[in-house]
């Protein structure tokens, strides 16, 4: 049932590209700052603690409707509902959308436009540099594809909609915390430890599936030199565990692009070409997984 809903909310997610706005979900902004705002009276405990109760007040009323309804119709309404969750889950953006929008604005020679297409898929500000740009996009996008699909792949196959929720629900926490924390002025202020504690939460929902995502571009990609990139001694140990993780997609995901320039090639063919051979790999790795769960299924791994 899970391979259904999972297979079926990938195609809604692909084709239903009017319907992204809605997975942003702006209306639980609120909810989350009014529990940022209720963790103040919490100071003395870890701040890791009222991050984890506002996530399960967001993951509860799910749960709810998928335990009273989820068994309704002979099982009909559990797919539907996964179905739903599914598509909420992922994102909130995409990133073949936004890919290709980096691409028009690059091929439109507008660069107040690329520097906004750019900076929605880095998700922070990027080089003004070209050069600089390329590599950073390149990054991000491997990095974005484990955040906003992989990762929610892993947890909905693992342990159902409500995981792959959970998930969702940790990014939604951590996108505001960051927002937050940046307006406030004082560096180690209130917003500061709630938006620590939210990266970390992310951050440990992410690891397994980020390494799995790196494993997975290695075999979609230049495996020789992703495998290299793998193996790599590393000099973030002290970095968080979000960081690393990070850092491994961006590393690996690069190696496995194996891009070389061309001499023949302007800046902008280049950047234009990186950024689809980016989201070509994340392509890839998307039907190698979804090749894998099919098998896992078919052999009673999963349901």
């Amino acid at each position: 049932m899970n391979l259904i809903a999972l297979l079926i909310g990938l195609v809604v997610e692909r084709l239903a590209t009017q319907l992204f706005h809605w997975r942003r979900m702006r209306w639980l902004d609120r909810i989350i700052d009014f529990g940022f705002r209720q963790a103040e009276r919490l100071a003395n405990w870890p701040a890791i603690i009222p991050v984890i109760l506002l996530g399960l007040v967001l993951v509860l009323p799910v749960f709810a409707v998928i335990w009273f309804l989820g068994g309704t119709l002979a099982g009909f309404t559990y797919l539907l509902l996964a179905v739903v969750v599914l598509f909420f889950s992922l994102g909130p953006r995409d990133i073949g959308e936004e890919v290709g929008e980096y691409c028009r604005a690059l091929a439109s020679d507008d660069e107040e436009h690329v520097q906004n297409a750019a900076k929605a898929i880095v998700e922070a500000d990027v080089p003004e540099t070209p050069t600089e740009r390329t590599s950073c996009v390149e990054a991000a996008v491997c990095v974005q594809a484990n955040n906003r699909l992989f990762a929610v792949v892993f947890w909905f196959v693992v342990l159902g909609p409500l995981a792959a929720w959970a998930y969702r629900v940790t990014d939604l926490i951590r996108r505001r915390a960051v927002f937050s924390a940046a307006r406030e002025e004082q560096g180690d202020g209130h917003a500061v430890r709630i938006r620590d504690a939210a990266e970390m939460l992310h951050g440990w929902l992410a690891w397994v599936p980020a390494r799995l995502t790196a494993v997975g571009y290695a075999a979609a990609g230049h495996m020789d030199d992703a495998i290299a990139a793998l193996r790599a001694p590393t000099e973030d140990r002290d970095s968080t565990t979000s960081a690393r993780s990070e850092s491994l997609l961006a590393r690996v995901g690069i190696a496995a692009l194996a891009l070389q320039d061309r001499p023949d090639e302007t800046p902008t063919e280049r950047a234009i070409r990186g950024a689809e051979a980016a989201n070509h790999l994340v392509f890839k790795l998307l039907l190698i997984w979804a090749v894998i769960i099919a098998a896992m299924t078919l052999y009673g791994f999963t349901q």
